[in-house]
C-alpha cells in the first residue's frame, strides 16, 4: 500500500493537472467562438461566388474557350489528396481520423488503379504521414489555429497548378466539418475538376429561387458580355472560386479543431477531478490504517510491559 507522502503528491499533481486542462478548455472556447464568427461572415460571399460561377458556366456553355479547371480527365492515374489536420495535439480523434481516411482513400483508389499524392495542412499530420512512410508532396504549417484566405490561396494555388500541369488528374479536399462543440465529422469534397466539384456545400444553403423564374430564366440564356475577354476573366473566377473552396474547408478544420479540443480539455479536467476525489478517499484510508497500527503497536507495547 502507498504511503500517506506518496499519495499526497499524486493528489498534488492531477491537481495540477485540472488546473491545466480546465485553462485549455477556455482557450479553446474562446477560440472557438471566433471560428464561428469567421464561418458565418464568409458565407454570404460564398453562397454569392458559388452563384456567380454556375450562372457563368452555364449561360456561357459551348462559347467559353478552353479552361483546363472544368475539364474532366478521361482517365484518373492520379488523384492529389489534401489533408486538413492541426499544428497541435491533445484534441481527442480530430487529426487521428482524417490520417485514417486518407490512408482508406489510398486503399480505394488503388483498388481502381488510381495512384495517390498526398499533401497535408498541420504539423500533426504532416507528422504522421511521414513517420507511416507516406510520401507528401506539399506540407503547409503553422496557420491551423487562424487560417487566412492567404494561406487558402497558395495552397489552391499549388492544387490548381498540379491539376492544370496534368500532374495529377482530380484534387479531393478531406477535413472535419463543424457543426457544435461536441460534433465534428470528416467530410470528402472533390475540388477539382469544378464540373465535379459541389455548387452549394452542406451547411451553405442555396439562394431563394427568384421571384420572377421567367426573368432568370432570360437572364440564364442571355447574351453576355466579358469585360475583360473570357479568357482572362473566366480562368479568375474558378480561380478564385477553388480558393474559397479551400478557405471553407481551413475555417471548418479550425473550428472542428477548438471544438474537439475543448471537449477533450473538459473529459479531462472532469476525470482529473473524479482522480482527485478518488485519490483523497485513498487518502483517508491509508491515514487511518496508520493511525490503527500505531495503536495497535501502542496496545502491544503496554502489554508486553504489563
Amino acid at each position: 500500500m502507498a504511503t500517506q507522502k506518496e499519495v499526497k503528491n499524486r493528489i498534488s499533481s492531477v491537481k495540477n493537472i485540472h488546473k491545466i486542462t480546465r485553462a485549455m478548455e477556455m482557450v479553446a472556447a474562446a477560440s472557438l467562438r471566433r471560428a464561428e464568427q469567421r464561418i458565418a461572415a464568409m458565407r454570404p460571399y460564398a453562397q454569392a461566388i458559388r452563384k456567380m460561377a454556375r450562372q457563368v458556366s452555364e449561360a456561357a456553355l459551348g462559347t467559353i474557350p478552353r479552361i483546363p479547371l472544368l475539364e474532366k480527365r478521361d482517365k484518373t492515374e492520379t488523384v492529389g489528396v489534401l489533408l486538413v489536420t492541426g499544428d497541435r495535439g491533445l484534441a481527442g480523434s480530430f487529426n487521428t481520423q482524417i490520417i485514417r481516411e486518407g490512408l482508406r482513400l489510398k486503399s480505394e483508389f488503388r483498388e481502381d488503379g488510381s495512384s495517390v499524392v498526398f499533401s497535408v495542412v498541420g504539423r500533426r499530420g504532416n507528422s504522421t504521414m511521414q513517420f507511416r512512410g507516406e510520401d507528401v508532396a506539399n506540407s503547409y504549417v503553422g496557420f491551423t489555429d487562424r487560417p487566412g484566405f492567404v494561406n487558402a490561396r497558395e495552397i489552391s494555388h499549388d492544387m490548381i497548378q498540379a491539376y492544370v500541369d496534368g500532374d495529377v488528374d482530380r484534387v479531393d479536399l478531406v477535413y472535419n466539418r463543424y457543426v457544435s462543440p461536441l460534433t465534428q465529422y470528416v467530410r470528402r469534397q472533390t475540388l477539382l475538376p469544378l464540373e465535379e466539384a459541389e455548387v452549394y456545400g452542406e451547411g451553405i444553403p442555396e439562394p431563394e429561387k427568384p421571384a420572377d423564374e421567367e426573368l432568370a430564366e432570360a437572364h440564364m440564356h442571355g447574351s453576355w458580355d466579358y469585360e475583360p475577354e473570357p479568357e482572362e476573366l473566366l480562368p479568375m473566377l474558378f480561380e478564385e472560386y477553388a480558393s474559397l473552396s479551400v478557405y471553407r474547408a481551413l475555417l471548418e478544420s479550425a473550428a472542428s479543431e477548438h471544438g474537439a479540443r475543448m471537449t477533450a480539455m473538459r473529459n479531462a479536467a472532469e476525470n482529473a477531478q473524479d482522480m482527485i476525489q478518488n485519490l483523497t478517499l485513498e487518502m483517508n484510508r491509508v491515514r487511518q490504517a496508520e493511525i490503527t497500527q500505531e495503536i495497535l503497536e501502542v496496545v502491544a507495547g503496554a502489554e508486553a510491559l504489563g
